[in-house]
């Protein structure tokens, strides 16, 4: 296949090229469908002379062109569309441009394929046939849009940032994921370890955070096991923001005997008995909040009770579910008081949360009773454990 054409620190790749080794940022320039043996678009052509004019950092812009460059040889329609499947899966952003004679079937098919994407810019011109249709229907499903090629750079600029430099298996994990906390424990871990990123694909992400973050992400991975000297190519990492997780006791003669305040809340993937989840009050948000202050404002939104994070003991941070999700759960306890204990007993037919995005109750029961009724998961009964077992760290402050 034929290389790349480099300008500056934009290289343009054609369908059928191989992408080099490394690179800062990616975009995939998408839409109205070429003939992938035809000459490039007069508007692809136009969006790449605005990327090269306004690309101003120093690291390496890749622009994948789902057209050749009349170089293409005898590659066949097959290779050309795994080309084509690999550069859109793993670009920074997909720049899709619908112009007045746009096809409008593949228009919609691709709304349908990219509507939950943080990675996609829709541009049209609002006066074509069906540019309406297309700008109301992007925002509402939330996707970036734009009316003219010089906003659909800019917005696909805004969301690349200043990029980041990634290398080999690094260049398929998309800046959306590549950025978030989590992604970079996960793969920090593995370095350190003497692993090597071989592969990455995005299965999904959900929801969007600060600076186009998801708030969950999936990808496929495949990665070289120093230790094993092997390639495990099967699985999948899921994560999502770190959790702050609140247990609250009043101790007893005997830990099964312990009270312990549980919050039950329906959520969709709950399979227990009742179809709840039932669990120690709990959760992420996108105040920025440090973990410690989380903690409380979790316990005061999901129990109704307010208490001075002085009192909360840190029991430190653990993976949960490591066989599949790598973000954490950090676990602090706090001793309740007669008064208090009284106050939440009081309360539990009164439902607690964040308005119709969180209903919960509060349970009042004991450690025994919460490992005979198999209603919480293991990873809950753990921290209870932890928590009335005594074992702390250092709390912050």
């Amino acid at each position: 296949m034929a290389g790349p054409d480099i300008a500056g620190e934009v290289i343009t790749l054609h369908a059928g090229q191989r992408p080099p080794q490394y690179w800062d940022a990616s975009v995939f320039l998408g839409g109205s469908w070429p003939d992938p043996h035809a000459p490039v678009m007069a508007w692809r052509a136009e969006v790449i002379a605005l990327l090269r004019e306004r690309w101003a950092n120093a690291g390496r812009f890749v622009v994948f062109v789902p057209e050749h460059d009349g170089q293409i040889g005898d590659a066949d329609d097959d290779e050309l569309s795994n080309w084509h499947e690999y550069a859109l899966g793993i670009a920074d952003v997909a720049m899709f441009w619908w112009p007045d004679n746009g096809d409008q079937c593949v228009l919609l098919a691709t709304l349908a394929a990219w509507h939950d994407s943080q990675r996609v810019v829709h541009g049209t011109p609002s006066r074509a046939p069906y540019g309406q249709h297309l700008l109301r229907t992007a925002r509402s499903r939330g996707i970036t849009v734009a009316s003219t090629l010089s906003e659909m750079v800019r917005a696909a600029l805004g969301k690349i940032g200043t990029g980041a430099c990634r290398a080999d298996g690094e260049r398929e994990v998309p800046l959306a994921i590549w950025r978030t906390e989590s992604f970079q424990r996960w793969y920090s871990a593995q370095t350190s370890a003497g692993n090597k990123l071989v592969s990455a694909r995005q299965v999904w992400t959900f929801g969007g955070g600060p600076q186009q973050q998801p708030a969950y992400w999936a990808l496929h991975v495949q990665v070289y096991v120093s230790a094993e000297d092997r390639v495990k190519s099967n699985e999948v990492v899921i994560s999502r923001p770190d959790i702050s997780v609140v247990a609250l006791y009043q101790r007893a003669a005997t830990i099964d005997d312990s009270t312990v305040v549980l919050v039950r809340e329906f959520r969709s993937p709950a399979s227990t008995p009742d179809g709840f989840v039932h669990e120690l009050p709990g959760g992420s948000g996108a105040t920025g909040a440090d973990a410690h202050e989380q903690a409380a404002m979790e316990t005061q939104e999901e129990t109704g009770l307010t208490i001075d994070v002085r009192r909360m003991r840190a029991h430190g941070s653990r993976q949960l579910m490591a066989t599949v999700s790598a973000h954490h759960a950090h676990l602090y306890s706090a001793e309740l008081t007669g008064d208090e204990l009284a106050g939440l007993r009081a309360s539990q037919s009164t439902p607690h949360g964040a308005g119709d995005t969180e209903r919960t109750w509060i349970e009042v029961t004991t450690f025994g009773e919460i490992r005979r009724s198999r209603l919480v998961d293991w990873a809950t009964l753990g921290m209870i454990a932890e928590a009335l077992l005594g074992s702390t760290a250092p709390s912050p402050g």
